[in-house]
């Protein structure tokens, strides 16, 4: 039973908080946000207060029905089992398993490897050749699988949790500098996923903690 309205501990430039701004947005659902700067003050994520909050100390957060979700897949199946429309997980075993599995090459292969906190252990000079090596080692699989799988979007013709993954993902890319060309399939299905109004409202250019020299 939801207690108020939920909440969501965000930071606009977050892929792992972008996801869940655009299953918000999909399913309709109003939310409070709190921002988090993982940048400012050596990280307010390091703070007694959101460390109680998530041990992890990572965004996304969400309070929500009177327990607060950490990560992001958990909380997107949890929005996807509570309140399932639109659907984001197809009903076919088999489409669903291609979701899935894109989402964890996405939220696990790819993102895990270029976030902040790998970034910073591998010394400034290293870090943008160490983020385009992890996202195209990635992609090179990715745009792979997406020749089976892919209609319109990452799977058949229907948004889904493998959406949700593929367009944080490929603007990280753009921010390093990565270069799309080989992946002409990737590329396509974000054209179509950043013209959808969920994709678009949730973007890290639009949310109330975005620098205004970031702003679009």
């Amino acid at each position: 039973m939801q207690v108020g309205k939920p909440i969501l501990y965000s930071y606009f430039r977050s892929s792992c908080s972008w996801r869940v701004r655009i299953a918000l947005a999909l399913k309709n659902m109003d939310y409070e946000m709190i921002t988090i700067n993982l940048t400012k003050d050596g990280g307010q994520q390091f703070s007694e207060e959101f460390q109680a909050l998530n041990p992890m100390k990572q965004v996304p957060a969400l309070k929500i029905d009177g327990i607060t979700i950490g990560q992001s897949l958990a909380i997107i199946e949890y929005l996807e089992e509570t309140r399932p429309t639109p659907q984001l997980l197809p009903q076919d075993p088999k489409k669903r398993a291609h979701v899935r599995m894109i989402s964890h090459l996405l939220a696990s292969g790819i993102q895990p490897l270029q976030n902040l906190s790998v970034l910073k252990q591998v010394g400034q000079e290293n870090q943008l050749t160490w983020a385009q090596r992890a996202i195209s080692s990635g992609f090179n699989a990715l745009e792979q699988i997406l020749q089976s799988t892919a209609g319109k979007y990452c799977v058949g013709d229907e948004v889904s949790m493998a959406d949700l993954c593929l367009a944080p993902q490929v603007a990280n890319a753009d921010r390093f500098k990565v270069d799309l060309t080989p992946y002409p399939t990737i590329s396509r299905i974000n054209k179509s996923l950043l013209a959808l109004e969920a994709f678009q409202v949730s973007h890290p250019c639009r949310q109330p903690d975005t620098p205004p020299e970031l702003r679009a």
